[in-house]
């Protein structure tokens, strides 16, 4: 696959998800089995901001040459999506989160993302 291709379809899913936790946090909060509170509400949306804006940015510079910037970009969605599966590993093992299948999906998406991130992070070195 293409990196921009591969950049697209990463940019788009972290919008629609960013969307839906900007919008329906709860939803989200309840797939996890995380008791439903404003306190929680309110992070939620502030992830699915931060999704939207990252998603955004991403689908911005799909088509872009690989450069220092596209390097940086790559390398911070990497350390943002490990970052994310160890946070939500940990917090299912601690109780937190209760239920599996709230990690499993992200999970999958997290593992995906990184290797693919990491493959165009060591193909696109050759480039520059």
């Amino acid at each position: 696959m293409r990196r921009n291709t591969f950049l697209t379809i990463s940019a788009v899913i972290a919008m629609v998800i960013g969307l839906i936790a900007l919008c329906f946090p709860t939803i989200l909060l309840k797939s996890k089995g995380i008791v439903n509170n404003p306190q929680a509400n309110v992070w939620m949306s502030e992830v699915g901001i931060l999704l939207i804006a990252i998603g955004t940015m991403v689908y911005f510079i799909r088509n872009e040459s690989y450069s220092r910037v596209i390097k940086a970009v790559i390398i911070g969605i990497i350390m943002i999506q490990l970052g994310l599966l160890i946070i939500e590993v940990y917090a299912y093992y601690m109780g937190i989160i209760t239920e599996i299948m709230g990690i499993i999906p992200n999970s999958i998406i997290h593992i995906v993302l990184i290797i693919g991130l990491f493959h165009y992070l060591v193909k696109g070195n050759r480039e520059i």
